[in-house]
Parts: C-alpha cells; sequence; structure tokens
C-alpha cells in the first residue's frame, strides 16, 4: 500500500472489537512512529500504555472522575456514567502520549508539532496492521486529577490519547476540501 493511499483510507475508528491489542505491536508501532520529525532530535514526548482490563478499569475510573466538574458529564444520571465507564473500559488499549513542556514558546511549538506529527505517524503505522485509533483531546486531559492519576509530572502537558484496538466495520470516508481552495500563490 503507497503511503498516499493509506493516508487517505486510515479513519478515526470509535468502534472496537474485544480482540486485544498485543503490547508488543503497540511497541514495534511506537519504534517506528518516533522518526517523526523533530527539531535538535529533543524527543519531548513519553508514553504510558494502559491494556491490561484493570488498567482499563483504572483508567475508566480515573476519566470518569477528572470528567466530574465537565458540565455535560456532571448532568448526566448515574446509570448512563455507569454505561461512560463500562464503554471506556471496554476500549482494548490507550496509549496516553505525555509531552515535555519547554520554557521557550518556540521550542515548545515546535516540541508540540513533532508530538503530533508522531501520533499521525502512530495511526498510519497502526491501520496497515489493520488496528484503529482515535485521537481523543477531551477536555479532562487538563483535569489535575487526570494528570496526577497518571503520575503526568509539572512541566509535562497530555497531546492526547490514541484509544485503539481491532475493528469489524470502516466507517465511510468524509469528503475534504481539494487543497487549490485553500492555496494562496504569491
Amino acid at each position: 500500500m503507497s503511503i498516499a493511499q493509506t493516508i487517505r483510507e486510515r479513519r478515526s475508528i470509535r468502534t472496537f472489537n474485544q480482540t486485544p491489542v498485543p503490547r508488543e505491536l503497540v511497541l514495534q508501532l511506537l519504534n517506528d512512529a518516533v522518526w517523526a520529525p523533530n527539531h535538535g532530535l529533543r524527543e519531548p514526548w513519553r508514553f504510558i500504555y494502559v491494556g491490561s482490563p484493570e488498567g482499563r478499569e483504572r483508567l475508566a475510573a480515573l476519566t470518569l472522575e477528572a470528567s466530574a466538574h465537565m458540565k455535560r458529564v456532571k448532568l448526566l444520571p448515574s446509570k448512563l456514567k455507569e454505561l461512560m465507564r463500562k464503554k471506556l473500559a471496554e476500549i482494548p488499549a490507550n496509549l496516553i502520549v505525555v509531552m515535555t513542556e519547554d520554557k521557550n514558546e518556540h521550542r515548545r511549538d515546535e516540541d508540540f508539532a513533532a508530538v503530533c506529527c508522531l501520533m499521525q505517524n502512530m495511526q498510519l503505522l497502526g491501520w496497515e496492521q489493520k488496528l484503529g485509533m482515535i485521537w481523543s483531546t477531551v477536555e479532562f486531559i487538563h483535569s489535575p486529577v487526570f494528570r496526577s492519576g497518571l503520575g503526568v509530572r509539572e512541566g509535562e502537558r497530555i497531546v492526547g490519547i490514541l484509544h485503539m484496538g481491532y475493528f469489524d466495520k470502516t466507517p465511510k470516508p468524509k469528503p475534504r476540501t481539494p487543497a487549490e481552495a485553500k492555496l494562496v500563490i504569491w
């Protein structure tokens, strides 16, 4: 499969079957994904992998605890919150991508861009292996409860969570605006 074909065919996957995601596969994908461009080879990333049933339960509980202040979650009935917790715990694997926040704004922007490149690499590499992912940046990732529960340190930020798993159905592609419509030529 060509790179262009992989890019065009990749989809965000929100519904996974319960086939386990081997940790070895995630590590293999990460070892390729870290070849993302990053200025000065600062490699400003680290990862927290959650794949065991116990870890997934803990992450689901932590997510709901951290989300408790969010208006849309706070107003949900407890039955719906329990359903959310169960659905979160059923995601076969999660990769929390953490970035060191440089005090220099320019380097911090470069590092954020590098981590985003790494995360896109990860999604494309996973797609080649029939492993679906969705990149989540829900606001609870900034919660002190969530950050401390995961061991995210001062001077670090969570860039996103890659929820991953195998899937049975591929979503249909949504149209994209042609580049010509957004291209300015000087």
